[in-house]
């Protein structure tokens, strides 16, 4: 492609190398060797590091530290002076040659400062109840509640408004910010013709209407924050559990944010359960790696913003935690005595299960493990707690604005820059019942969201930061690659996730007609009754004639089953009053499939017993196929092997046909409430673009900065590295996108070359090419476009800056 060679000039890559750990090891040597002097309210020659700020500020005699160029850094020419006048320090022993090599790489690299860390900080403790500020008299009618603190804000450091942003701005910025996709030429038209005062307002309420496009838009940030994936590490051995499927549902439905918070402690059942179980890595781990300590971690961070992974080790130095109430953490989701290490090394006491903040109330350490999950989940939502709720609409400032009101999102501990717009956009949230949609409506209606965007570069904020409106934020991996398949028609047609997508659809339940029977083995022949204990594989073998589009089924069992199709594990349930919504479009596949059923029957005596399944299963051609329990089912009364989520051969050779059991009224009123509206959920969203946040990770959204999830993360690189610029100029996954868009534009009848333009810019860009835009991709397609030219193009569009940042 002839503009591929333009890239180096399109963007300034930064080198993609393991940075060295601020924390862990430019910390404790500036501790040791320099803090003495420098650190705290100790300047000797005028210089302090005991902060950010102060580094950068330098001493009498100017800079001591060159970002970037240790060569140049004062600090480092004093290290390695051996004048007795200059060298630093200045008695004692000496910076070790290794220590002296890791602060020239930390400044070579940037001069990485965690956000907030001082050596010596300031007497600030985060208030931990909630607080209603008074808010600001409105300004020229400015009277969201945001502008109204903003607007004072700016106004006490005698600073300029941001201008306002143009429609077409506006509309980009919107679509991607709280539904991750561009806007159709069509929606730019409706929204540039409609002349009414509110229809900004009306857009983003539409917008976060769109359920399927929203849920699925922020499925990546909550995967990012929950360590959820469809695959990697921990899901081949058994040692991980996705939660996808109720997560998927908890977005669709817009579940209020403090039950999202219970049912994630405090699992109701195993679909949530895999966040608070961690995983379960193999062979020997350190004591900070345990299921334990990464409950401790996980819901420290994700809810209250806290990082406790130095507390995990030792008493923490960035902050105030300590190593036993990380553990006191750890202990309450424990099922077994935890004995404390420190460093690795165990110290000879036992953690006391103990919550972060008694003030508000205290788990009871001698509970059982669930119901001090459930006292745990009612502390971190009591109403009392201001904490989480700061959290929570923290990081939607940052996700939308740019740069989190606490920055960073972790480190919750740091004073915020505007503790009022912290504090009511928190007490807000709690006082609409937790919607989170009502927070987003809240920020992106603000003239505040609505004015024109900061370009950040690098230290823009090395002597602190002032609010001067939101910044440039870089689309995510799978908003990019989202992009790229809307303007070249390149989405997968099947995804990885396994999700029940979609969102029910009344009229299309009632037109649902079941078709399962219950069945089971020879012991429910009429006449007896399957005795307790009892435990059956049942199996159905089916063959596809193409790969699923999209698959559902519903499956219940008097008592329990567990159910596999083609050998692993999709589904498990033990209440048969609560069907299960099972998606198996990434389980079934072309040609011949499985269907294998361990089903129990439990009680004291003798009772009835039965198993339901009944599946619709629709491929892209439009074709569906009900897949139900009945007669030609089989039954087999031996039982699999099962491990790590899959079952081993199997080779019994006592297959019958099953038992049509005689339905109790109390199981058929089961059916009838809940099938018909969870099948026609699982039909509701095979019409949408299948989105990368529903697909595994790959090379492309990888080099893009999609983290594996193995940790938690709350960011996203926003530099472009030299291997995303690598893989961005020839990287396999963007090129077939970019040929499967040209050969739609060689398909699609356009009146001129310049209108075939045209399109594309408004597609991409939400504008009309610029006079030397339009000149130059003329050129580069000539009066009879090829494939070849109509990939430059694409391609060329897609390569820049504006199209790859939400400005």
């Amino acid at each position: 492609m002839i503009f591929r060679f333009l890239l180096p000039s399109l963007f300034t890559a930064t080198a993609a190398f393991s940075a060295v750990d601020f924390s862990h090891k430019i910390v404790p040597i500036l501790r040791e060797h320099c803090a003495e002097c420098h650190a705290g309210d100790k300047k000797k020659g005028g210089f302090s590091f005991n902060d950010r700020e102060s580094l950068m500020e330098g001493g009498e005699d100017g800079a001591v530290v060159v970002r970037g160029q240790s060569a140049e850094s004062a600090l480092i020419k004093a290290i390695l002076s051996a004048d007795p006048d200059e060298q630093m320090p200045p008695k004692g022993k000496r910076v070790p040659a290794e220590q002296t090599a890791l602060l020239k790489q930390w400044i070579d690299e940037g001069l990485a400062w965690e956000e907030g860390f001082a050596f010596q900080k300031p007497a600030y403790e985060p208030p931990l109840q909630p607080r209603i500020p008074v808010l600001p008299a409105a300004v020229e009618g400015r009277s969201n509640p945001i502008d109204r603190i903003l607007d004072q804000y700016l106004a006490q450091k005698k600073l300029p408004r941001p201008a306002a942003i143009d429609d077409a701005t506006f509309v980009r910025r919107a679509f991607l910010d709280l539904i991750g996709l561009l806007p159709s030429p069509e929606d730019l038209e409706g929204f540039a013709k409609d002349a009414s005062a509110d229809k900004r307002a009306r857009l983003i309420t539409t917008l976060l209407a769109r359920d399927i496009d929203y849920s699925e838009h922020w499925l990546t940030f909550w995967n990012d924050l929950l360590r959820n994936d469809y695959g990697g590490t921990g899901f081949i051995t058994g040692g991980r559990t996705q939660i996808s499927n109720w997560l998927y549902h908890a977005l669709i439905t817009n579940m209020p944010f403090d039950q999202f918070v219970r049912e994630l402690i405090a699992p109701p059942n195993d679909e949530s359960r895999g966040f608070i179980d961690g995983i379960k890595w193999r062979g020997d781990v350190s004591a900070g790696q345990t299921v334990e300590i990464q409950f401790a971690q996980s819901v420290s961070q994700s809810f209250l913003g806290i990082n406790m992974k130095c507390a995990s080790c030792h008493d923490s130095f960035i902050d105030r935690w300590k190593l036993s109430e990380a553990y006191g953490l750890a202990a309450i989701y424990s099922t077994r005595p935890l004995e404390i290490n420190r460093c690795d090394k165990p110290i000879g006491q036992q953690a006391v299960a103990a919550w972060l903040f008694p003030e508000i109330g205290q788990v009871d350490a001698k509970a059982a493990q669930p119901e001090r999950l459930k006292q745990l989940a009612a502390l971190m939502i009591h109403p009392q707690n201001g904490r989480t709720p700061r959290t929570i609409v923290n990081r939607l400032w940052q996700r939308l604005m740019g740069r989190g009101i606490v920055h960073p999102v972790d480190a919750m501990q740091t004073e915020p820059w505007s503790a009022d717009l912290l504090d009511y956009l928190a007490t807000n949230l709690a006082a609409h019942r937790y919607d989170l949609k009502q927070t987003l409506a809240l920020i992106a209606t603000s003239q505040a969201y609505q004015s024109h965007a900061q370009v950040v570069t690098k230290g823009t904020d090395d002597h602190g930061y002032t609010y001067a409106g939101p910044r440039t934020k870089r689309l995510t991996a799978e908003q990019f690659v989202d992009a790229v398949w809307q303007l070249t028609g390149a989405a997968p047609t099947k995804m990885d996730a396994g999700v029940l997508r979609g969102k029910v659809d009344p009229e299309l339940a009632k037109q649902i007609k079941i078709q399962g029977q219950w069945i089971w083995g020879h012991s429910a022949k009429p006449g007896s009754t399957p005795p307790s204990g009892e435990t059956i594989t049942l199996r159905k073998t089916l063959k596809l004639d193409a790969d699923p589009l999209s698959a559902s089924a519903v499956v219940t069992c008097d008592n329990a089953y567990t159910l596999f199709v083609n050998n692993r594990k999709v589904s498990a349930g033990d209440d048969w009053t609560k069907l299960a919504a099972v998606p198996l479009q990434t389980a079934l596949r072309k040609g011949a499939n499985s269907i294998l059923v361990i089903a129990t029957n439990a009680g004291k005596g003798p009772n009835p017993a039965g198993f339901f399944f009944d599946a619709r299963v629709r491929d892209a051609a439009g074709k569906e196929i009900a897949i139900s329990s009945d007669a030609t089912w089989e039954w087999s009364a031996k039982a699999p092997p099962a491990k790590e989520g899959r079952i081993a051969a199997f080779k019994a050779k006592d297959w019958q046909a099953v038992t049509v059991v005689k339905a109790l009224d109390a199981w058929q009123q089961v059916i009838h409430a809940q099938a018909p509206a969870l099948l026609a959920q699982g039909a509701g969203g095979s019409d949408h673009m299948v989105r990368a946040s529903l697909m595994k990770s790959n090379f492309l959204m990888r080099t893009l900065g999609r983290p594996n999830r193995d940790q938690i993360v709350t960011s996203r690189p926003n530099d472009l590295t030299t291997l995303e610029a690598i893989d961005l100029a020839n990287g396999s996954v963007l090129a077939e996108a970019m040929a499967k868009g040209a050969q739609r534009l060689l398909a699609t009848k356009h009146p001129s070359p310049a209108a075939l333009i045209t399109s594309l810019y408004h597609q991409a860009l939400c504008r009309a090419p610029s006079v030397s835009e339009l000149a130059t991709a003329h050129t580069l397609i000539g009066e009879k476009p090829t494939q070849q030219s109509l990939e430059d193009v694409l391609w060329a569009v897609c390569m820049l800056p504006e199209f790859q940042v939400v400005r």
